[in-house]
Formats: C-alpha cells, sequence, structure tokens
C-alpha cells in the first residue's frame, strides 16, 4: 500500500516525482497482474478500498491468467511455496481472495477475469469471478476465457489468440476513455 500511497501523493500535481506530476492521471488508475500478479492487483485494490485511500480513483483492473489459492483440494507443489508463512492457505485472504472478508470493499469500479481454457488454474480464476459477482462488491466484472491455451500462453506465443487477448485488454482499459 506504500506504493499506492506515494502515488496518490501526486494527486495535486505537487508529489516528490516530477514526472508523475506533468504525465499521470490519478482519476483514470487500473491494476494489472498476471498468474500471482494477479493475487496482488486483487490485494492492492482492496487495500486501497478498505483503507479508504484518497488521491486515486481505480477504475479498472485486469486479472490475467490468476494463479490464487483454493478451497478445493490441490495435488500443485506450488501452493507450498507461495506463501509458507500462511497456516490456512484456503483461508487466507492474501492467497485466496475467494476467502476475503473486505472483497465487497474493493476500490476499483471494474475487472475483468483472462483465463485459459487450458490452465490447470482456470477454475480458481472463474471461482474468482463468481465470487466477486456475488459478493456485494459494487462493481462491474466480466470473464475471458481463451480457448485451447495453456497458463500465460501470450508471454510465450505469439498466435492469433496472443492477439485476440491483448486486444481484449485494451479494449478493457480504452472503453473508460
Amino acid at each position: 500500500m506504500a506504493f499506492c500511497g506515494q502515488v496518490a501523493s501526486h494527486a495535486n500535481g505537487q508529489g516528490p516525482e516530477p514526472w508523475l506530476n506533468d504525465n499521470a492521471d490519478p482519476s483514470r488508475v487500473f491494476l494489472g497482474g498476471e498468474s500471482a500478479g494477479a493475487n496482488i492487483a486483487h490485494f492492492v485494490a482492496v487495500q486501497a478500498g478498505a483503507t479508504k485511500l484518497v488521491g486515486l480513483k481505480i477504475r479498472g483492473m485486469l486479472i490475467v491468467h490468476p494463479y490464487f489459492g483454493t478451497r478445493e483440494p490441490s495435488d500443485n507443489e506450488l501452493d507450498k511455496y507461495v506463501c509458507p508463512m500462511s497456516t490456512e492457505f484456503d483461508n487466507d485472504p492474501i492467497v485466496n481472495p475467494t476467502a476475503d472478508p473486505k472483497l465487497k470493499e474493493m476500490a476499483c469500479e471494474r475487472v475483468i477475469v483472462l483465463v485459459a481454457e487450458e490452465d490447470e488454474f482456470r477454475n480458481r480464476g472463474e471461482a474468482y469471478y463468481e465470487t466477486l459477482a456475488k459478493s456485494g462488491w459494487r462493481g462491474k466484472v466480466e470473464f475471458f476465457e481463451t480457448k485451447g491455451e495453456g497458463h500465460c500462453f501470450h508471454v510465450f506465443t505469439d498466435n492469433h489468440n496472443t492477439e485476440v487477448l491483448k486486444n481484449k485488454m485494451v479494449d478493457f482499459i480504452n472503453e473508460d476513455i
């Protein structure tokens, strides 16, 4: 949250970073994260809402091929290493946003959850989408699935599906203009 506070300090154009004062629009912030980074983006948005962060308006968030914890049993070795200090992985909102009691306080207006059909973590993204839609959060959430692709495919592959996914992300951001 320190980073968001630093960025928010530029809301009046008088922050410590001249480039941000001259070029950033704190009324039009988007958060995004891929894989475990999606978890970080979610956590920042929830904390910004729960702490009533002033000076930033988080317009949207892109959750790309999220790697979240789950209430479902998992044989995935990654689950044991994602947050070693967590004693209850499934119920810890730091790694499992579907267990976050502050979810409805999330600060952004819109969220897009992007998953890939053949991603072993696809169901976690869908569960996040469904939980967010039912949470009482007052924003708009949408879901987009890329057929025939796996986790973070667009980083490793340049094909038609990569182009479609990138365009979907750009359109989501530009929808706000």
